[in-house]
Order: structure tokens, then sequence, then C-alpha cells
């Protein structure tokens, strides 16, 4: 079995187990060539040598040349794996006589079934139904994955950033006025339409004129809604963009839902998203044949991501070839006189983005989280104690160290549940907060904020907290969710507020990563951080203690009478901690290993 990490290792090493059955990354064995289906009987490495021993955690099958080689040494050395026998060299190898012989052996007594036969098939057959669940959840995943935007699309995406810029609609409609609220609307959405029309017509007279000749509002619905569409799905996959204008175009679409606003202008801004499975259904002549690519496991080598860690450069090269002839035979295979090659790719590509946004995303959580179980060893607790006591260094609870890991654990497992279902989050949000219904403008403490009611969303977030809630022995803090409140107005917060922490967790990730590489090129450095820390690991633990103790204190309360326990809260109080880093003693290193800020492009 593998052998138990070091606390070197864990600390060092920029790879992390993810157990979450739930993701959606590469499929097993994806180092094999994609071009034609792996023969089981011989070694996946050489494809020459019959196999004779069978890694059960690479779950591949090799000669004991090329296994001797690959797992020499590192990880791959403790690898458990299965030596064949000469009966088992001989097992069938094709999927129908697998199948066959699988029947046979379920029908037979327990006692007669070889051990050894009996682990080489249940793995085949535990490897093909991992595919099968995986495929099966991919085709899920699409009804809400949005499309990747085209050449066109990001066109008029620049015409609409640019006309939001030069809006001041939330500045003229969410403020305490005598005039007519529904006057004030109707007249700003007129003017944004009148600034895109004149944008259109600068950028491309031809396509301008096709707007003129429509001489009211009405009669270009559809392409107004198309335009405010595209700024919505791009920002779903890119958080860190349109961050001054989003707001104002979330509150446009919006109002012009409310059915006071729409019978006056006759038409809404609203549309829905775009996504892989709306693509592929758009067609109703195609006859859902281009669905058919989601039962090809050929789609789980296109849209994987390719991680460089752990791998030489002509892996790596390997792997980005294997993948694009991958995407290439399925946009062959699938492309008919309804949907073109360039139109599989873009599915393919849009499925890619979606996996390796996740990724990005999850990877630093699941990270930490591995360092957390460091802090259980009781010589590291007794000099790293994560410890908080009530009204010390601005925390608003008291833990003791074990309380503490308990909370922190949960608080990172949620967070890393929530950024896993963030697209289908956001797919969520959209019917809450376009849904046509009325909202109310209210003091938050935060200025004049719209407060909706987010009923689908609620329900989801609730599914994720009893999810979580589900692998801890006992809840420690408050479970109660914010939403459509003072804490949250409308879901449009709430997805800002989550989509925050990779901003907050990838640059103390970023730092722990590079420090080995700070003091490894500068003897100085070295001689310096060991005297203040002991060693590199002493202040990657001093680094860890604080974040851990003080990224989860309860300071993320409206005041310091509360605790901030609740799901929102810990959010806020990592954000609080994030704010004094200036004023940390490592805060030096942080600046020496790159580090500018956390505002979502630095450290990604």
């Amino acid at each position: 079995m593998t052998s138990k990490r070091t606390l070197k290792e864990i600390l060092d090493s920029e790879y992390v187990e993810d157990s979450d059955e739930e993701q959606v990354q590469s499929p097993s064995g994806v180092e094999s060539e994609c071009e034609e289906e792996p023969d089981p009987s011989l070694c996946i490495e050489c494809t020459d040598m019959k196999t004779e021993v069978i890694c059960k955690d690479c779950q591949e099958h090799f000669c004991v040349v090329c296994f001797g080689m690959i797992h020499r040494n590192g990880r791959r050395k403790a690898h458990d794996f299965i030596k064949l026998t000469a009966g088992d060299a001989e097992r069938p190898v094709t999927e129908d006589e697998q199948k066959t012989l699988q029947d046979a052996t379920n029908m037979k007594p327990k006692e007669e079934v070889e051990d050894g036969h009996s682990k080489v098939q249940s793995m085949l057959i535990d490897k093909t139904s991992i595919d099968e669940k995986m495929l099966a959840m991919l085709a899920n995943h699409a009804k809400f994955i949005p499309m990747r935007l085209t050449g066109e699309e990001r066109h008029l995406l620049r015409l609409l950033e640019a006309a939001l810029q030069v809006s001041e609609y939330t500045d003229r409609v969410d403020i305490l006025s005598y005039k007519s609220k529904a006057k004030r609307i109707v007249e700003q959405l007129k003017e944004m339409c009148s600034v895109l029309c004149g944008l259109v017509i600068a950028s491309s007279l031809k396509a301008g004129q096709k707007l003129l000749e429509m001489k009211n509002f009405n009669d270009n619905a559809e392409w107004f809604q198309h335009v405010f569409e595209i700024g919505r799905r791009y920002k779903i996959m890119n958080p860190e963009k349109m961050r001054d204008t989003y707001g104002k175009l979330c509150y446009m679409v919006m109002d012009s839902r409310l059915p006071q606003i729409e019978e006056h202008m006759e038409f809404h801004l609203y549309e829905p998203i775009k996504t892989v499975h709306t693509f592929l259904t758009s067609r109703p002549e195609d006859n859902g044949n281009a669905l058919h690519m989601f039962e090809d496991k050929l789609i789980l080598y296109a849209t994987s991501q390719i991680s460089p860690t752990g791998k030489t450069r002509s892996e790596i090269s390997r792997l980005i070839k294997q993948k694009e002839s991958a995407i290439e035979k399925l946009a062959s295979k699938y492309c008919s006189k309804h949907y073109s090659k360039d139109d599989i790719r873009q599915v393919l590509y849009s499925i890619g983005d979606y996996n390796a946004y996740i990724n990005m995303n999850r990877r630093p959580i699941m990270r930490m989280l591995e360092r957390l179980e460091v802090f259980r060893s009781s010589e590291i607790a007794s000099k790293y104690s994560i410890g908080i006591h009530y009204g010390r260094n601005g925390a608003r609870l008291t833990h003791d160290h074990n309380r503490q890991m308990h909370y922190v654990q949960q608080s990172l497992t949620l967070w890393s549940v929530i950024q896993r279902e963030m697209i289908h989050l956001w797919y969520i949000a959209d019917q809450d907060l376009y849904s046509p219904t009325s909202y109310r403008l209210a003091s938050t403490g935060q200025g004049l904020n719209r407060i909706k009611a987010c009923p689908a969303l609620y329900r989801e977030m609730h599914n994720i907290l009893n999810e979580c809630r589900s692998k801890c022995d006992a809840w420690v803090g408050s479970s109660v969710i914010h939403l459509g409140d003072d804490a949250v107005p409308n879901a449009l917060f709430f997805l800002d507020k989550y989509t925050q922490v990779p901003n907050i967790l990838i640059p103390f990730d970023q730092t722990l990563l590079k420090i080995n590489d700070l003091v490894k090129n500068d003897p100085n450095m070295l001689e310096y951080v060991n005297k203040e820390y002991g060693s590199p690991e002493g202040l990657k633990l001093t680094i860890l203690q604080d974040a851990f103790a003080h990224m989860f204190d309860g300071s993320g309360a409206d005041n310091f009478y509360m605790s901030g326990s609740c799901i929102d809260g810990r959010l806020t109080s990592a954000w609080n901690h994030t704010n004094e880093i200036s004023k940390k003693k490592y805060y030096n290193i942080f600046l020496m290993t790159g580090f500018i800020g956390f505002n979502g492009t630095e450290g990604f």
C-alpha cells in the first residue's frame, strides 16, 4: 500500500490527491495512446512485452522491466501492485471475453475463485465503471457548462464593456428620489441601448446599418438579449474580469424583467445562458446525434486538463499531442451538415475550460487541507498550536487546538465543494437573479442594496452544506446560510463572495511552494530563515499556523460582540486576515516570492 508522506513531502509537494469522486478530471489511464485502445495483454509503456505486473495505484499494466524502471524511486516506489501468474497471463483480453469470464466468475462460489485472478478482473471492471461514471457525469455537467465565446461574440463583448464603462445606471436608479423609479429605469435602459447601437455603427457601418433599419429598440430585442447574454456567459468563466461593470449589467437585465418595465419597453434583456447542452440541442434536425459524443470515451482525453506537475517536458508534449489528436478525431467523427468541425471543437474547448477552471480553483484548497493534517501531530501541535482565544489578536471565538482543527477542516472542505460546484451555482443563481419578481432597496450597512430572495440557490447551498456535514463527525460553529438578507442581499453578492476564495488562498499556496527555491538560490536567505524560523519547514509551519488560527477566528461578524462563525462569516474572517498580512513578520517572505496582492490577478 502507499506509504504515509513525510512532513517535508507534504509541505514541499505541488501534487495533491483528489479523492472526490464527483470531480471530472482526466480519465483513467490518461497516459495511454488515445489514437487506439491499448491492448491489455501488452505492456502499456513499451507496447511490446506481455503484461506481467498490474500497478493498482497507476491502474496500468506493465512488463517487469518497465515496471521496475518507472517505479524504482519517488512516490511510485511505494505503489501497490499485482504480479500475474502464468495462468493470469493467458486471461481473455477482449471486452466480450472479460465480460463472459466475469459473469461465469460471479456464478462460482467465492472460495473457488483464485485470489489474484479475481483482483485483476475486478480492477479491470472498476476501471471501466469509472470511465462510464465520468461520461455520465460529463453529460450531466454539459447542461450548465457555458459555451466559449467565438470571435464575433468577443467583438460584441468589447462593445458591451465599453458601453457599461460610460453608463451611470446604478448611480441614477438605485437612489432615493421623488422621481418615478420606473421612469428612471426606462430612461437609463434606452440610453444604454442607444450607446450600444452607436458603438456598433462606429465599429462596423455594415452591421450598424441593419440595426438602423429597425427604428424601434424592440425590433432588435433578440440582438440586445444576445449581447447581454454574452457578457454574463463571459463573466462565469472569467470571474476576475468585468469587476466594475458586471453589477450594472446584472441590474439592467434584472430591471428589464420587471412586469411594468417590460410592458413599457415591449421587450426585456434576458436570454438563458448558452450552454454546451443547449447548443448541441439547438438544431432539432440533427436528432441529437451530436450528443452521442458523451458516450465516447475519447471525450475524456479531449477535455482533460494536462497538469505539468511531476512530468517531464517530453511527457507533457506527448499528452498535448494525444489531447489534440482526440479533439480532431471527435470533430471528424461527430461533425455533420448541422454541426461543423469548428462547432464540435468549440464544444470540446468549452468543456476543457470548465475542467481547467475547477481544477485551478480547487487545487490550492486541497493542498491547504493536506497541510492541515500536519498539525494533527502532537509534536507539531505543541510547538505550532492553532488554538485561538476570544479577544486575543482580534479573535472572536475560543477554540483549543483540536477544535480549531475541525473548524478549519470543515471550512476548507466547504469551500472546496463550493468551488467544485461553482459553475452550477452560477447557473442556478442566474434563475434567481433574473426571475421577474420584485426586490426591495434597503440600507444593509454597506449602502443601499437590492435585497432579493434566492430560493433555488438557497436549496443548492443547503445540499452542499449537508454533503460537508456528512463527512464530519460534528459541526463546529454556526451553519446559517445568509442569502437574500442584509449580509448577502442577492445572488450576485453571493457569487462575488465565493469567487474570492481562490484569490485568498492561491497567494498563500504559491508563497509556500516557492520558499524552497528562494532559500536554495540564496545562501544569505537560507541563513536568515534558519536564524529566524529554524528551517524552511519552520517558516512554512509559522505561516500555516497563523493562517489556520486567524483566517478562521470568527472576526467576520458585523460587530465586535458577535462571532462570524456562520457559513459566510468564515470567508469574511479570511478577508480580514489578508488585510492584516502586511503587518506580519513573514510579510517580507511573501514579497520575495512574487506576492503583489489579493486582487485575483497575481498568483494564478
